[in-house]
């Protein structure tokens, strides 16, 4: 093989979502779009707001220069940072200055930036299943390994219990992803505030300080009058990583940004030391993106069209007998798999073999750390998913009759 060794098990274990989500175009050819149930892919299907259009044609117009498109810091254009500071302090009586902020390549960049300057090789990253798959990528790319806490399959929030045993003198960060994807659960306060106490110690164990990334690209996908906590309310180290792709519907666009709490310790270092790794992957975060995105800070996602396809696919999927909660965030029903089989994994694994024969694209949920369950993403169109109700009736036949 002429790639590196340190990418091999990369490509070897290349995305499972994005190769679902091929797959579905190879079937919709072959079976006709609206005889495929695509479920795999987190893509917004709700167009980005109007007001992000015409905030890209008037920033485009009125310039009278290369500034739109030019070099700025590495951290980003001051006044997109002062304007986001000046946000999250509104919002959240929050203390941010314009040094807090960095302009990021969406969500993704902001990670990969904190994980090349914290990890030196073979360093220590915890997550708490379920979580998203690609962190083991971010964390494998930057010379880390990714320890795993498993699962509460109760209630998926923070398996906290089990968290001091995932602890050694290599744990340098700790990444949660709130609201979750898969579970679309949502982390609640005292859940947080519990992982701070068990970071406590977990630092005295440790011998240094733990950062926390927040991975939040879901934060304004909430039901139910539901407020996602503050997160440097109740996590002091907190590195809190924000994009634009879902809230906006802009994934496209790789537009975001990273955070860095004003009680960090060392905080000079670790602002200094993100905005040097930001310089690794890319110069700076998209210039004409950060310019539209500073007059759309107060603009909020359309979540009507996600919270009836929420509740359309919970309602119908529960009087099937598929067992799963009800999401109070994000765009996603994690499924426990009916399939009885010796191993999680070969349950959900078969569920999603026969979710095929159904043309249902269904993604195992073994990859995000809970074998047994699947993701099936709801952002998609409400037709397909009244379409899909049969298939889904005839996919829990087949289960019963599997199980005998």
């Amino acid at each position: 093989m002429v790639v590196s060794k340190r990418m091999e098990p990369l490509i070897k274990g290349s995305s499972a979502i994005r190769m679902l989500f091929e797959e579905g175009k190879k079937m919709a050819l072959e079976y006709g779009p609206e005889n495929v149930y695509d479920f795999s892919l987190g893509n917004p299907s709700v167009p980005a707001p109007a007001i992000v259009n015409e905030t890209i044609g008037r920033v485009v117009k009125e310039s009278e220069s290369l500034y739109i498109h030019g070099y700025m810091k590495n951290a980003g254009f001051d006044e997109v940072r002062e304007a986001v500071a000046g946000y999250l302090n509104r919002r959240y009586g929050a203390s941010y200055t314009m040094e807090n902020i960095i302009m990021t390549v969406g969500a993704a960049g902001g990670i990969n930036d904190i994980l090349n300057i914290f990890l030196d090789f073979d360093d220590e990253v915890i997550a708490f299943a379920p979580f998203f798959t690609e962190y083991r990528n971010y964390v494998k790319m930057a010379g880390g390994n990714l320890a795993v806490v498993p699962a509460d399959y109760e209630t998926f929030q923070l398996n906290i219990d089990e968290f001091p045993m995932y602890v050694s003198e290599k744990t340098k960060l700790v990444i949660i992803n709130n609201p979750n994807n898969p579970s679309g659960v949502l982390y609640s306060a005292e859940t947080l505030d519990r992982l701070q106490t068990a970071l406590e110690k977990a630092e005295e164990k440790a011998g240094h300080p733990i950062y926390v990334i927040c991975d939040e690209p879901y934060r304004d996908l909430v039901y139910d009058g539901a407020e996602v906590p503050f997160m440097p309310d109740h996590i002091k180290n907190c590195l809190s990583v924000y994009s634009f792709s879902k809230s906006l519907s802009l994934p496209g666009e790789r537009i975001g940004y990273t955070a860095i709490s004003p009680k960090c310790d060392y905080i000079s270092e670790v602002t200094a030391g993100i905005t040097c790794s930001h310089r690794i992957g890319c110069v700076n975060a998209p210039s004409l993106l950060q310019l539209t995105i500073k007059e759309c800070l107060e603009t909020r996602p359309d979540l009507s069209v996600y919270d009836t396809n929420r509740k359309l696919l919970y309602n119908n999927l529960t009087a099937l007998g598929f067992e799963c909660l009800l999401p109070q965030g994000a765009f996603y029903l994690f499924v426990k798999s009916p399939v009885k089989a010796g191993k999680k994994a070969e349950s959900s694994a078969k569920l999603v073999e026969l979710g095929k024969k159904q043309h249902l694209l269904l993604v195992d949920g073994t990859g995000f750390g809970a074998p047994g369950y699947v993701r099936i993403a709801y952002c998609v169109d409400t037709a397909m998913i009244e379409r899909s109700f049969a298939a889904f009736e005839r996919l829990a036949a087949e289960c019963a009759q599997l199980n005998g």
